[in-house]
């Protein structure tokens, strides 16, 4: 009898599945695409129902046809980072799920909570700054512009929270998630914290708190019916997507770091010890005795794609096959352009900016246009402008006390060797690649296998994947990114006070 673990995660623009062995082979996947609403006055969200819940079964459903579904020891669960009010039956209370940072809509809420607890009260308890990634007060701002919503909810459930109960029956919600639901969560004794609850929500209304490697219950007959899947199959505590993609590419030790290049860059850096720094997110890692430090950039393969759409059309419509050919096309004009992109300067704050600045009402700044531009130029300032951010965040969690013993890098910019060169050149770390990358998805197999036992030990990560190469910083380029780097912050500092 085989032994298989499934990992299905639902990202910003597609869903994955992937059906491995306890030795991380792969014998099938699945994939959907889809999209973010953009509906207005700052909000993202997915459909809940659609997207979240019926992506997952169909995805269920295929890759358990493949094999016998009673040889599938566990299921890992993914989402992005989201929130969602359900009843007491874990239905949607509204049909979208509330989005991660690019999501704006509680700036006045972030206000308020700030200004009722104290912005030093709320980093001592939380270990974070309120911006617009917190949830709290975007469950705040459902009590303000929702407040039928708001009161018959039986619980705010993160994206992944909300399949595994689907699944299971059980709301329950990762340490790792949790403090991103700041101010609620208290990260030094690692409790949601009922003070900092009043006026947001009851504590009864928050998810039972789990760590990631542990099963939070089993697939009910309803789930089973649902996804093809057996009833009784343990399946993990939820998280959302960039935690099981920093554990599918080996991060799991002290010093270790992800750089996530998605439709939102993202940092993730193991430490052995919370650190707090108020221009950066601070939480739990996937298991007991782990922390980390993070940091984010809203659009980064969001603004390459509002790019290629926007200056691209015609490569798109003569591709005919989603854009992929397209972005190649536009990389290979950007990979012409030289270092600095002959003066263009793009600031990627089109969806307001998270690390290290944490500012909402920031916006996308094209700056330095001449002439002789081209949409190569424009293509390659927004990657730099990007690999800037970067830089600037890694700086920080350097000023933070954590060292980048290692950083690998992951997602769909790895396959963009001019952008990957240009953050190692601006930021002087060198960047490791794994071979495959398979996603979040995978990260959720392993931990699948973990909670179930079939895995000895998170070391065991490790055997499931190969750096195929590293990109090192190209020395020659250092004058004139320490110029665009100066160029970039100096440009946000002199622009701040237009917006």
């Amino acid at each position: 009898m085989a032994d298989y673990l499934l990992g299905i995660d639902i990202g910003s623009y597609e869903s994955k599945g992937v059906l491995t062995d306890a030795q991380g082979k792969i014998h099938a996947q699945h994939v959907i695409k889809h999209q973010l609403e953009f509906l207005g006055e700052g909000r993202v969200e997915h459909d809940a129902e659609s997207i979240w819940w019926g992506e997952f079964c169909e995805i269920a459903r295929t890759l358990a046809a493949r094999v016998d579904p009673s040889e599938i020891r566990g299921i890992g669960v993914s989402c992005v980072f989201s929130m969602l009010p359900v009843d007491a039956s874990n239905d949607p209370l509204r049909p979208g799920g509330i989005l991660y940072g690019v999501d704006t809509r509680s700036v006045s809420e972030v206000e308020a909570v700030n200004a009722r607890f104290g912005e030093d009260s709320i980093f001592e308890v939380a270990g974070n700054t309120l911006s617009t990634q917190s949830m709290g007060p975007k469950i705040e701002w459902l009590k303000n512009h929702e407040p039928s919503v708001h009161r018959n909810a039986a619980a705010f459930v993160h994206g992944a929270g909300f399949i595994v109960a689907r699944l299971t029956g059980e709301r329950a919600m990762s340490h790792f998630d949790a403090a991103f639901y700041a101010p609620l969560y208290d990260l030094s004794a690692q409790q949601w914290n009922a003070r900092m609850c009043e006026g947001i929500c009851a504590p009864e209304q928050l998810p039972t708190l789990k760590w990631t490697s542990e099963i939070s219950g089993r697939i009910t007959d309803a789930g089973a019916s649902a996804t093809g899947l057996v009833a009784g199959t343990p399946v993990t505590t939820g998280v959302s997507d960039a935690g099981a993609e920093a554990l599918s590419i080996g991060v799991v030790d002290p010093g270790s770091t992800m750089l996530m290049y998605g439709s939102a860059a993202w940092m993730t850096l193991i430490t052995n010890r919370p650190l707090r720094d108020r221009a950066l997110w601070s939480s739990p890692y996937l298991f007991p005795g782990t922390f980390c430090l993070h940091a984010g950039i809203l659009t980064s393969g969001s603004l390459t794609r509002w790019m290629r759409d926007l200056m691209g059309r015609d490569i798109v419509q003569a591709d005919g096959s989603g854009g992929d050919e397209a972005y190649q096309a536009m990389s290979d004009e950007a990979a012409a352009i030289p270092p600095g992109s002959d003066g263009v300067v793009v600031l990627p704050h089109f969806s307001g900016a998270a690390s290290p600045l944490h500012n909402p009402k920031a916006r996308g700044i094209v700056f330095g246009l001449e002439l002789g531009h081209t949409r190569g130029h424009l293509y390659r300032a927004a990657l730099e402008g990007v690999s800037c951010t970067i830089a600037h965040c890694l700086e920080e969690m350097g000023k933070a006390g954590a060292r980048i013993e290692r950083l690998v890098a992951v997602g769909g910019g790895t396959k963009n060797p001019t952008w990957l060169q240009a953050t190692s050149d601006i930021s002087q770390v060198p960047q490791d690649i794994c071979a495959t990358t398979i996603g979040a998805s995978y990260g959720d197999a392993f931990l699948a296998g973990l909670a179930s036992g079939l895995i000895r030990d998170r070391s065991a990560i490790g055997e499931w994947i190969t750096i195929s190469g590293t990109v090192a910083p190209n020395s020659d380029n250092r004058a004139i990114y320490d110029a665009l780097q100066r160029k970039y912050r100096t440009l946000y500092e002199q622009t701040i006070a237009l917006l």
